[in-house]
């Protein structure tokens, strides 16, 4: 970016051009307390390298931020038990939806990927580790908070209760996960477990600052190893999309995660964290205001992982 004193006001004018075209998409109605979430809603929170924090819309908006909830989840695994993961999960772009049982099938009940919501499950279960659920849901707010340096981050109690309720594939992907015996601890505790994880809700400008340790800026809280943290950042550019991921990478050039709330996490290796929020999505399930935004914000500034 030329200009860093530009960046203001161009999120002002991001934010109020995607307001006047009114192309919001549709909010993940198969949840209800998602359901009623009106689309027409964008934020957008940039921290750069130093320290700075600059938003637009409505930055101080929490949200549920659903599937950016795999980042943190995977990040203590990792912590926790190392490698030894990808013997339960794969590292590989699935192409297909993110709860699709297809692949589980054919693989013999090893998940592509971990952003994939079967790969998440076991990535759930490791993390819970034959512990009490509340004692895992405690390590992964306690990372978030630690990453966000802020401690008013929470889980949202109605929107956990509603994805218990209907959430039908979920509950078949984790008994099928126990079927092949990818799963050690019982499938109920799990999906529990799992509802809760994803039902954190979050700013955009909380989830820029948690992001600052994925992309490794200067002065964020060390909460990995740096290998870890490109490890995760290579994920969420091959996989953090599901089959959107390509698209997404084609069109800004970063590392990504989505979660069906509407937000998008991205990691601007060594320059920035950037969240964005836009409950509508797109046929992918990824926000879609959010993604046109994701990749203005590319185009204006230059970040690219490809130089």
């Amino acid at each position: 970016m030329t200009d860093p004193d530009r960046l203001p006001a161009f999120l002002d004018t991001l934010d109020a051009e995607l307001r006047a075209r009114g192309e919001w998409g549709r909010v993940a109605d198969y949840i209800p307390e998602l359901a009623g979430v009106d689309p027409a809603q964008f934020a957008i929170s940039v921290v750069r390298a130093d320290g700075s924090v600059t938003g637009a819309g409505q930055c101080d908006t929490r949200f549920s931020i659903q599937s950016i909830s795999k980042i943190f989840a995977l990040a203590c695994v990792l912590n926790r038990i190392g490698d030894s993961l990808w013997s339960r999960v794969g590292r590989e772009p699935s192409g297909d939806r993110f709860d699709s049982i297809l692949l589980l099938e054919q693989e013999q009940g090893r998940p592509r990927n971990p952003f994939i919501n079967a790969g998440a499950l076991v990535t759930t279960d490791e993390l819970l580790a034959g512990r009490p659920p509340r004692e895992a849901l405690s390590e992964i707010i306690g990372f978030v908070r630690a990453a966000a340096e802020e401690d008013d981050i929470h889980i949202d109690k109605a929107v956990a209760a509603s994805e218990a309720a209907t959430g039908y594939r979920n509950a078949a992907l984790v008994n099928y996960l126990k079927s092949f015996d990818n799963l050690r601890n019982a499938p109920e505790r799990v999906l529990g477990t799992y509802v809760h994880q994803c039902a954190i809700e979050m700013t955009t400008r909380q989830l820029a600052l948690a992001g600052r340790c994925i992309a490794g800026l200067p002065g964020a809280p060390m909460l990995m190893t740096e290998a870890k943290r490109r490890r995760i950042a290579a994920l969420m550019m091959t996989c953090g999309h599901y089959d959107g991921s390509g698209d997404f990478a084609f069109r800004t050039g970063l590392p990504g995660k989505s979660g069906v709330g509407g937000g998008i996490l991205i990691a601007v290796p060594g320059r920035a964290s950037v969240a964005i929020w836009s409950p509508g999505l797109n046929a992918w399930g990824n926000s879609q205001a959010g993604t046109e935004a994701a990749e203005r914000l590319a185009r204006f500034t230059g970040w690219s992982v490809f130089g």
